[in-house]
C-alpha cells in the first residue's frame, strides 16, 4: 500500500494520504437544510482521510432533490457547515465541499411547488423521488432560458464564497450523476439550440463558467464528473469522446483536481473513460467507483490515477486509512440506514481499536 500512504500535493493543500473520501449523501441535515452537531461528528470520525468531500450541498434555495440535504445558501448553513469545519481540522483534517444544483432531479413537492428546471423539457424515467407524500414520479422540468443561466454561475459563486466563509479548504463543483450541469453537458438530457446546447462546446458551457466562477472565489477547487453513469435517466452518445475532449479543456482552467466516477451505477453503459481523460488532463486526476486499495494502490503507482476516492467503505469504516493500511477487516454497511435521521449506521460504528 505504499503508494496509496504518499502524501500528495492539491493545490495549496498536502494530504498525508491518498485515500479520499468520496461525497456520500446521508439526508442528515436539520430543518431548513441546516447542517447540526451529528453531521459535525460523522465528518470528524472521518478526518484521517487524505481529503474529505463533503457531500452534494444546495447551491440555491428552492432547488432540493433529497428532502434533508444540506445547502450552503443562508447564514444559518453556513454557521451550521462551520461546526463541522471546526470538528475536522480540530482533528488535523481537510475537508472541501461539493457544490450542487439538482436541476431536473429537483421535485415540487420538496420545493414549495416549484418546477424543477433543466437544459430541455425531458423528465428523468425508470425512477421515483422519496417526497413527504411519498415516493413520486419525477416531473417534466421547465427549460431554462439563455439569460437565466448567469444566475445559476452567480449561485455557484456565491455557494463557493460562502463555503470558504464556512471554513472550507476547497469546493468541488458536482458535474456528475445527472444533476444540473452533468445534464447540460451530456446529450442524452441536452437537445436545446444556441450557445448551451448542440455541440460538445456549447453543452459543456455552462459548466466551465461555473469552474470560473468558483476559482475566482476559492483557493482549491475540483470537478467530479461521470461520463458512463446511467444514474438518473443519463446517458451520451459519444461517452469517451466527451470524456476526452474535457479533459484537453479543463487543462487550462487551473482545475486543482478532477473526480471521475469510471463506471455505470446501473452496469448499463461500458467503456474506458479514464484513459483518455489521464491523456488530456495532467493534473490530478481522482478514480472512483469500486476500487480495492490493491487495484487503487496498482493504478497510482502506474501513474493512471493520483489518488482515489472510496464512497461505501467510509459509511461503515470511519478509520478506513488505518484499516487499509493494516490490512484489517472492513465492516460492512447498512444499506437500511443510508439516508435515515440519527446517528444509528451513520456515527455508531466503532473504530478499529474497539471493534
Amino acid at each position: 500500500m505504499s503508494d496509496l500512504f504518499t502524501p500528495l500535493t492539491v493545490g495549496p493543500l498536502l494530504l498525508p494520504n491518498r485515500v479520499l473520501m468520496a461525497p456520500l449523501t446521508r439526508c442528515r441535515a436539520e430543518p431548513d437544510h441546516v447542517p447540526g452537531p451529528l453531521m459535525a461528528t460523522y465528518y470528524q470520525q472521518r478526518a484521517s482521510a487524505g481529503l474529505l468531500i463533503a457531500e452534494a450541498t444546495m447551491v440555491m434555495e428552492g432547488n432540493s432533490s433529497f428532502w434533508h440535504e444540506p445547502g450552503i445558501h443562508s447564514a444559518a448553513q453556513v454557521a451550521g457547515w462551520r461546526l463541522t469545519t471546526d470538528a475536522v481540522h480540530a482533528a488535523g483534517g481537510r475537508i472541501v465541499l461539493q457544490i450542487w444544483h439538482g436541476g431536473r432531479a429537483c421535485h415540487p413537492l420538496l420545493n414549495g411547488g416549484r418546477q424543477p428546471v433543466g437544459p430541455s423539457p425531458i423528465a428523468i424515467t425508470g425512477d421515483e423521488v422519496h417526497t413527504p407524500e411519498g415516493k413520486q414520479p419525477y416531473v417534466v422540468p421547465r427549460e431554462l432560458a439563455d439569460d437565466e443561466l448567469p444566475a445559476i454561475v452567480e449561485g455557484f459563486r456565491q455557494a463557493t464564497r460562502n463555503a470558504i466563509d464556512a471554513g472550507f479548504d476547497g469546493v468541488e463543483v458536482h458535474g456528475a450523476n445527472g444533476y444540473l450541469l452533468d445534464s447540460f453537458l451530456r446529450d442524452g438530457s441536452n437537445r436545446r439550440q444556441g450557445p448551451y446546447g448542440g455541440p460538445v462546446a456549447n453543452r459543456a458551457r455552462l459548466l466551465l463558467e461555473v469552474l470560473e466562477a468558483a476559482r475566482a472565489e476559492s483557493p482549491l477547487v475540483g470537478l467530479r464528473i461521470s461520463p458512463l453513469n446511467g444514474y438518473n435517466a443519463m446517458v451520451d452518445s459519444d461517452p469517451i469522446g466527451l470524456s476526452g475532449w474535457l479533459a484537453e479543456r479543463l487543462e487550462s482552467t487551473g482545475l486543482d483536481y478532477l473526480h471521475v466516477m469510471r463506471g455505470d451505477f446501473l452496469g448499463q453503459q461500458h467503456g474506458d473513460v479514464l484513459t483518455p481523460i489521464r491523456a488530456g488532463f495532467s493534473g490530478v486526476l481522482v478514480g472512483n467507483m469500486g476500487y480495492t486499495a490493491e487495484e487503487a494502490n496498482a493504478a497510482i503507482a502506474a501513474g493512471q490515477l493520483d489518488a482515489v476516492a472510496f464512497g461505501t467503505p467510509f459509511l461503515a469504516n470511519p478509520d478506513l486509512p488505518e484499516r487499509l493500511l493494516r490490512g484489517a477487516p472492513l465492516q460492512a454497511a447498512d444499506p437500511s440506514t443510508f439516508y435515515t435521521p440519527g446517528p444509528a449506521g451513520y456515527t455508531d460504528y466503532p473504530f478499529l481499536e474497539s471493534a
